[in-house]
């Protein structure tokens, strides 16, 4: 019976060739981590092999070590006039005639008698020890960095989450006390209007009227302060039932016919009389469409139109508001949902707000399990739409 090469070959270490066994980490002879030591002679053959033709040249020690004869003198071995006299010598032989390959600092060294074979050996192994020990702290310091980088970045998550908790806090505190003056003025302002506390003339109505208009408005604005403030501190809570989605489409097309007839663009809407009903909140919803016709119109010239528009796509409903207004950069269309941001953000900005209504426009599409979706062209126009899941009567 023959025996296979596998089963008589010897492992030996790479470095002193002592025998080895397959399970060793480091050479009992030498000390060597066997790793380290076959991964750089791994390394040198490959370089022969990617650059190199003809015959492998048989793997010395100083191949598994960089800048050797630095080490030697550096650590005792031989002193910096030998070093350099074998240097010289390699010098000498590689620019005689015969073009042969100068030797390894190593074999020159020994050629020299500066220093011994079994010595060289030594001082290699020491050096790889080192290198192997350079190697180890390099990761203990590295993983000492990423554990203390990673804390660091936890503190700073904890701080982050504080600081929205607050400024959360002070938007909700600051609103409620904003809108308790607030109900008073426009209370006695639509008394005014309506004569309850004297005739008044015609000029004077219509101030009245410019003040209720920016009454509304800045009853709008604390109102998105505060709805922010709750769906930061994680208190939005929806009250879903079947509803419809074309009487809704109506009542938002009543609210908002006036503001599109003093802006200008022609609003319009496009719902399926067959339309199935959703299964959402019918306030926050009602709330979403107002906020999405608002901007469409906000941001539509006199020219243009805004269509409110509701499609079936299976078992869900999508709900989409069109304009042919000024649109919005590609880079720039995530933008447009975070929290107090506004695409122009200079004090002399054309269109007004406080940046919120669409980041709430998300958290509440998001909380009814939909998407918020844009498409857009800059100079064409936008649309915004979202899907609710359709109810299925049982």
């Amino acid at each position: 019976m023959t025996t296979s090469p596998v089963e008589t070959s010897e492992l030996t270490c790479p470095q002193c060739h002592a025998p080895i066994s397959p399970t060793d980490v480091t050479c009992d002879a030498c000390g060597a981590n066997i790793a380290l030591v076959t991964l750089m002679a791994e390394r040198a053959v490959l370089g022969h092999a990617a650059g190199g033709t003809g015959p492998l040249p048989p793997l010395s020690v100083e191949q598994l070590v960089p800048r050797l004869g630095e080490y030697l003198v550096r650590n005792g071995y031989i002193t910096e006039a030998q070093l350099q006299s074998a240097l010289a010598r390699q010098a000498a032989a590689a620019a005689a005639p015969e073009g042969k390959a100068p030797r390894r600092i190593g074999y020159t060294l020994i050629e020299m008698g500066f220093i011994s074979r079994e010595t060289l050996d030594k001082a290699v192994a020491q050096q790889i020890l080192e290198l192997q020990s350079a190697l180890i702290e390099a990761n203990r310091s590295l993983e000492k960095r990423v554990t203390e980088r990673t804390a660091e970045l936890e503190a700073a998550l904890v701080k982050l989450a504080e600081f929205n908790q607050l400024k959360a806090n002070f938007v909700a505190n600051v609103s409620h006390e904003l809108r308790t003056p607030l109900t008073q003025i426009k209370g006695y302002n639509a008394l005014l209007i309506d004569g309850a506390m004297g005739m008044l003339s015609r000029e004077q109505k219509d101030a009245l009227s410019i003040t209720s208009r920016a009454i509304d408005r800045l009853e709008q604005l604390v109102n998105d302060l505060i709805g922010y403030a709750t769906t930061a501190k994680g208190e939005l809570t929806l009250k879903r039932q079947p509803m419809s989605v074309a009487n809704l489409v109506n009542e938002v097309m009543e609210k908002s016919i006036a503001k599109a007839q003093r802006k200008g663009p022609l609003l319009s809407s496009d719902v399926p009389a067959d339309l199935p009903s959703v299964v959402a909140d019918e306030e926050k919803l009602r709330w979403v469409l107002l906020q999405l016709v608002d901007n469409a119109i906000k941001f539509t010239g006199s020219s243009g139109s805004v269509t409110i528009q509701a499609a079936l796509l299976g078992q869900r409903v999508r709900v989409s508001v069109r304009d042919t207004g000024i649109g919005i950069p590609s880079d720039r269309r995530e933008e447009i949902f975070d929290s107090f941001r506004q695409l122009d953000g200079t004090s002399t900005r054309r269109y007004g707000g406080t940046g919120l209504g669409l980041a709430l426009v998300r958290r509440i599409v998001e909380a009814h399990g939909g998407e918020m979706l844009v498409d857009s062209e800059e100079g064409v126009g936008s649309t915004f739409s979202f899907t609710l899941p359709r109810f299925n009567r049982p």
